[in-house]
């Protein structure tokens, strides 16, 4: 018969091959967008209300929906919500579920999986910069790099004076133009650190850039030029017999 000691260590080596790891990288857990926690800036005393103007524009939200399906303009009144706040606070989602006449813990749940919601205050000129492959292997890494020396902040970081916050996001789907950065709605697009640098300084000036490509093509044509559609379009009936 087996010893107990025996059979206690036996079933120490089980559990430690079933919970092995399939990775071998440290796991970064985080907490930032699932967490409620009070702060002197976001907490349920702090009330938020919709402004006359924005109750209208969500009075004209509301009325897309069938009233028994009003539930429906949840992710667009958060968003009316969020522009006029500045983020998404606790008040916000806290008077969008009264507003809609819902549960809180139904809001809070599209709040929190939703990246386009700001859980955290942000600055005047909320700056996302794409750092999935294709604008990495078009330099991404030196846009990060420009800000951060320019600006004096880190990923993640609002400048002191609340003017530029600086994150990462996932595909911006703008890859033909990599590498992009979304300035607050805009996207800027075909960047180099020089040129990266010439945007933050027109926003310190208070001008808005042009939005689009910041170099010589225009739209999402070829880096190297266009190798196809280069002369005017045919007319009707361009290869088509005389007789039909």
């Amino acid at each position: 018969m087996l010893s107990l000691a025996r059979i206690a260590s036996s079933r120490i080596a089980i559990r430690s091959i079933i919970s092995r790891s399939f990775s071998i990288s440290s796991i970064n857990n985080s907490d930032h967008l699932f967490v409620h926690r009070d702060s002197s800036y976001n907490n349920p005393s702090i009330k938020f209300k919709f402004n006359p103007e924005n109750i209208a524009v969500a009075q004209k939200i509301l009325a897309k929906y069938p009233p028994q399906y009003k539930k429906a303009a949840l992710i667009p009144l958060l968003d009316l919500a969020q522009r006029q706040n500045g983020f998404t606070s606790i008040g916000v989602m806290n008077y969008i579920a009264e507003f809609l006449e819902l549960p809180p813990m139904r809001v809070y749940e599209v709040a929190t999986f939703y990246t386009m919601f700001n859980r955290e205050p942000v600055g005047k000129y909320f700056l996302q910069v794409c750092g999935t492959t294709p604008c990495q292997l078009c330099g991404s890494g030196k846009i990060f790099e420009a800000v951060e020396k320019h600006l004096g902040i880190k990923v993640g970081q609002t400048t002191s004076d609340g003017t530029f916050t600086l994150v990462e996001v996932e595909c911006a789907g703008a890859c033909v133009n990599a590498p992009v950065m979304a300035i607050n709605d805009d996207y800027y697009e075909d960047l180099t650190p020089e040129i990266t640098v010439k945007l933050l300084d027109s926003l310190k000036a208070g001008k808005i850039p042009a939005p689009g490509p910041q170099q010589s093509r225009k739209t999402c044509q070829p880096a190297t030029g266009l190798t196809s559609l280069t002369s005017e379009p045919t007319g009707p009936g361009f290869m088509v017999r005389s007789d039909l």
